[in-house]
């Protein structure tokens, strides 16, 4: 089907279902890394993502990029392995649900730097949105008291810049190419899955062999739903709408994360923590919010664009 043709609703609401099953992610992630350690963990996560996926390219008989698009799509591998890579080490060191609202910092940076990159400041609301999840961000990992964010917190917080990174890259480096979109993806998990089993190394195979069948359940959902589904939706969304747009709607992944921590993790937050993170999920929204009419404002000539800036 045309990009033009699809309806923005339907990037919307894939989207937001990508949120969802990363929102998910960091509970599982951090029982699974407690079961066979951090790196083992990411070596099979990626490994049942190439291996799914190139089963799926191989009944369509997708092709791979070539040339530049086979460069492009590498790095774009690497700083995803990044991203991942540090919210798993992040998950480990912290609680599950700190970890997927931190992650949410991405929606402040991903703006800032599509601006720059497009020379199209955003409206100076905006970025009081922005400090007002770091407020959040500050509220929610003093846990009852003021104190240093622990080793996690900053890996997750890390994780997040990493993301809003990769994110803006990934929109403006594939957008005007022809390159499968799953052909992309199948060469980014792939360099996903040689980087991850070199740091993994030989114990790769003791871990794959005492691992449980919950285990190999965890490792399945991380592989097909938070890999190979949520990397194909995320590139695909990105090459037809902004990567703004596409952060701020994946921004619900926090909301998942805390439903997850708390329901299924036993997980608690104090009642300062509580409002960390409802300033971040409204601060979260209120970009989206500013974002939007800021973009429908450059998209169609004659609107004061001025007036709208003030009104947000």
């Amino acid at each position: 089907m045309p990009r033009s043709r699809i309806p923005e609703s339907v990037v919307d609401l894939l989207l937001v279902a990508v949120a969802a099953v990363w929102g998910a992610s960091f509970l599982v992630a951090k029982e699974l890394t407690s079961e066979v350690g951090v790196a083992s963990t990411l070596a099979l996560r990626f490994l049942a993502a190439a291996v799914g996926l190139a089963l799926l390219c191989l009944v369509r008989r997708e092709r791979l990029p070539r040339g530049r698009g086979l460069a492009i799509a590498a790095a774009l591998g690497c700083s995803q392995a990044l991203v991942i890579g540090l919210e798993t080490w992040g998950v480990h060191r912290t609680s599950a649900t700190n970890a997927g609202l931190l992650i949410s910092l991405a929606l402040v940076c991903t703006p800032a730097l599509e601006s720059v990159a497009s020379r199209s400041w955003l409206p100076r609301s905006y970025f009081v949105a922005a400090v007002a999840a770091v407020v959040g961000v500050a509220l929610l990992v003093s846990d009852g008291g003021l104190r240093m964010p622990t080793v996690g917190d900053l890996l997750v917080i890390l994780a997040a810049v990493v993301r809003a990174l990769h994110v803006t890259a990934s929109a403006r480096l594939t957008r005007t190419r022809t390159d499968s979109t799953l052909g992309v993806v199948m060469v980014q998990l792939v360099v996903c899955a040689v980087v991850s089993c070199a740091i993994a190394g030989p114990p790769l195979g003791d871990a794959a062999a005492r691992l449980s069948p919950g285990g190999w359940a965890s490792v399945a959902f991380l592989g097909l739903l938070c890999s190979v589904f949520a990397f194909v939706v995320q590139l695909w969304a990105v090459r037809r709408t902004s990567a703004t747009r596409a952060s701020i709607l994946m921004g619900t992944e926090p909301v998942w994360a805390l439903a997850a921590g708390v329901a299924l993790g036993g997980e608690s937050l104090a009642p300062i923590g509580l409002a960390g993170a409802a300033l971040i999920v409204a601060a979260s929204y209120a970009g989206q919010a500013i974002e939007r009419r800021h973009r429908r404002a450059q998209d169609a000539p004659g609107v004061d664009e001025e007036r709208l800036t003030t009104a947000a």
